[in-house]
């Protein structure tokens, strides 16, 4: 008391940070368990193959050698593997898994992947007949499947385990009328096969009564207090449970929560209301639909990720005399720095430091935030050169390296404009939800944000690309962006 610390509020300290690390350490583990059971895998494949093929092929007794080759297969094969694993999803979300579909999903993933290692390193070979192409990938198939599922379905046994006996689970906040949350808390508790939901707390919709409900689950505040509440009590997941007549606050919850680390669900009578997709959930729980706006396939999202970090890293090397270059013209070109820092929010709302080439005057902003317009006196004659060619956004690729931006999506704006924006557009909280990138749908078709105006038209763009979001659409926007850079249409 003397610190203002009670017992209960040491232990939902413990309890937040212990389950944030019990998934990050299963995580851990399905990774370990797939390289193991991939390294083990080949190492038998190998051995397979010299004892029963190359012995008969050659007419020589069976001699285990242990080269170079052997090893480099050890170790960069299963990188193929947990790199295709990844791809499917398997190390997301690693609280939230299906033993059944799990099953269905490492067969075709690791039966697509044994393909194309298949005849990308195996085709070649010397074989006494085409029967031992069949036998050869039948084994490695096996061994494959049987040497990574098997850990696989251990470890998801184990973890589903707990969450039955509610020793992990998710951060829940329910959100709506007393009545109706009450009857979800009784369901929840009553589950024979709890899907994890560990109650944290609840916020009412209209009355301002600080009661708990029935089974203590703690009154936090108003819906009004929804980011607060999250962001204190770390929620992982928040349920909608709403009358009828309280449906008008679906739409102002879904903007709000919709760019954080949260998973929103509702009761099944909302079916019919809620914007976006709906993923029924589990079938022995409690019935919950799982709302989300459209998401990049995983295997697109995995091919982002991976074009992003090879493209900044080529580009910043290939790019390096150009930068070279304008880094010395920049400096004797007049004072201040080469590179300019700048704090603007990313994903999940939090904020990074941005880095350019230094296109304006130095005390550009002196008397505050100040959009460049055309014809803008502030900036440099070097410097308009640079945003007509886009140049001053190369150092970009280092954020994009440090995984503060990607090549693609929403331009990441300042605070002072991210306020004014979200007065007349809430629905801006959504470009908040996936990283920021060096281009975008809107800077493509409207250039650089001069003013308020331009960044709400700009938004509409967003919005269009967050729902029609693909890996072909990233590379379209890229297209057309190179040839604005070639043109010169920049400001």
């Amino acid at each position: 008391h003397e610190f203002g610390l009670k017992i209960t509020d040491i232990f939902a300290y413990l309890l937040r940070t212990g389950m944030k690390k019990f998934a990050r350490s299963i995580a851990l583990s399905y990774i370990l368990a797939d390289f193991a059971g991939s390294s083990v895998a080949w190492g038998l494949f190998y051995l397979f193959r010299k004892y029963f093929i190359e012995t008969r092929l050659y007419g020589e007794y069976f001699q285990m050698e242990v080269g170079y080759k052997f090893w480099l297969g050890i170790a960069l094969i299963p990188l193929f593997f947990l790199f295709a694993f990844a791809m499917a999803g398997f190390y997301s979300d690693p609280l939230r898994r299906s033993r059944l579909l799990e099953f269905g999903k490492s067969v075709v993933i690791t039966l697509a992947a044994v393909v194309v290692l298949f005849f990308v390193l195996i085709l070649d070979d010397a074989v006494g007949s085409y029967s031992t192409y069949y036998t050869s990938f039948f084994v490695l198939f096996l061994l494959e499947f049987i040497l990574t599922y098997i850990p696989r379905l251990i470890i998801t046994s184990v973890v589903s385990g707990k969450i039955h006996r509610r020793e992990a689970g998710f951060r829940t906040l329910i959100v709506g009328s007393r009545q109706k949350a009450e009857r979800l808390v009784n369901e929840i508790r009553s589950e024979k096969m709890p899907a994890g939901n560990l109650l944290t707390g609840y916020l009412s919709i209209r009355d301002n009564g600080k009661e708990p409900l029935r089974g203590e689950v703690a009154w936090l505040g108003n819906v009004n207090d929804i980011i607060r509440v999250i962001e204190e009590q770390e929620i992982d997941e928040v349920i909608l449970a709403m009358e009828e007549d309280e449906y008008g606050q679906v739409e102002s919850i879904a903007n709000a929560v919709c760019y954080r680390e949260v998973v929103v669900k509702a009761v099944p009578s909302m079916r019919g209301v809620i914007a976006g997709h709906v993923e029924a959930g589990p079938i022995y729980a409690t019935p919950l639909l799982r709302v989300s706006y459209r998401e990049m396939p995983r295997w697109q999202y995995m091919v982002k990720m991976l074009l992003d970090y090879s493209i900044a890293a080529l580009a910043l090397l290939l790019l390096s005399p150009l930068m070279a270059v304008l880094a010395v013209l920049i400096r004797i070109s007049g004072k201040g720095p080469v590179i300019f820092r700048q704090e603007r929010i990313g994903r999940h709302g939090k904020p990074f430091m941005i880095y350019k080439f230094r296109s304006m005057e130095d005390d550009a902003e002196s008397g505050g935030p100040q959009l460049a317009v055309r014809g803008d006196k502030r900036i440099t004659p070097l410097g308009r050169f640079m945003r007509k060619h886009r140049f001053d956004e190369l150092p970009n690729f280092i954020n994009v390296l440090r995984g503060d931006m990607s090549l693609v999506g929403p331009r990441p704006e300042r605070r002072h404009y991210i306020d004014q924006i979200r007065e007349r557009a809430p629905s801006f909280n959504r470009v908040l939800a996936v990283r920021p990138g060096i281009t975008c749908w809107g800077q493509v078709k409207l250039g650089y944000a001069s003013d308020l105006d331009t960044m709400l038209e700009r938004l509409d763009y967003d919005l269009l690309y967050l729902e029609n979001v693909s890996l072909f659409l990233d590379l379209k926007i890229i297209f057309y962006t190179l040839g604005t850079i070639i043109k010169g249409k920049g400001l």
